[in-house]
């Protein structure tokens, strides 16, 4: 599958959240959901170490976002409140697996974990990516010691397929394991994730879902 083929929601809509693709004018409800965040982010997010940064540096990050995500070569999400006033957190489509394949990534800001937001999020995103993007599979990664993190997969009705060893590494160069999860598209009609209600729409606010 040729990413210029895909034609991916800039906006999607679920009960709780709006994720879209992050605006450089986004820069300040990042830097402060980020900023009110360090200690929980820090042990799981390895970019979390060079935090705190200038809301100038994050408004940096955001144009190569937008621009990765325009070019159809990888796609971050900003998860916001409905009001879109809030930051609660960042996920995405990745592409840096296989042709067929993404990979969705997710991270919560302290102040909103345990309410189920990253789950609502990550089943959107599983939708999009079966019935949107036509990918084959989905594979969602994360360290075997973060309970929270595989908590959502398992919800979501992934396998773990495999926990390979030393597979990614810290900001300092620490190896650590990491499980992999997946999901195939003949799965994904039985899963919680088919059932997620939601409307998804390209950059011009024309639905896709």
């Amino acid at each position: 599958m040729e990413n210029a083929k895909r034609t991916m929601p800039y906006r999607i809509e679920t009960e709780r959240l709006v994720l879209r693709c992050w605006q450089p004018d986004d820069a300040g409800i990042l830097k402060e959901a980020i900023d009110s965040s360090l200690d929980h982010l820090r042990p799981w997010m390895p970019w979390a170490v060079y935090e705190p940064q200038s809301v100038e540096a994050k408004a940096d990050r955001l144009r190569v976002f937008r621009g990765e995500f325009d070019l159809d070569r990888d796609y971050v999400y900003g998860i916001l409140s409905r009001a879109e006033r809030l930051a609660i957190g960042s996920s995405g489509l990745h592409t840096r697996l296989d042709a067929g394949e993404l990979e969705i990534g997710y991270w919560i800001r302290a102040s909103h974990v345990g309410r189920g937001l990253a789950t609502e999020a990550a089943s959107a995103l599983v939708k999009v990516a079966f019935e949107i993007a036509k990918v084959e599979r989905v594979e969602i990664h994360c360290r075997p010691d973060n309970a929270a993190s595989a908590a959502v997969p398992r919800k979501l009705g992934f396998t773990h397929e495999a926990t390979r060893r030393e597979m990614s590494r810290d900001a300092d160069g620490t190896p650590h394991d990491s499980m992999v999860w997946t999901i195939l598209a003949r799965e994904y009609p039985e899963s919680p994730a088919a059932r997620t209600a939601l409307a998804a729409y390209d950059a011009i606010g024309k639905r896709l879902l």
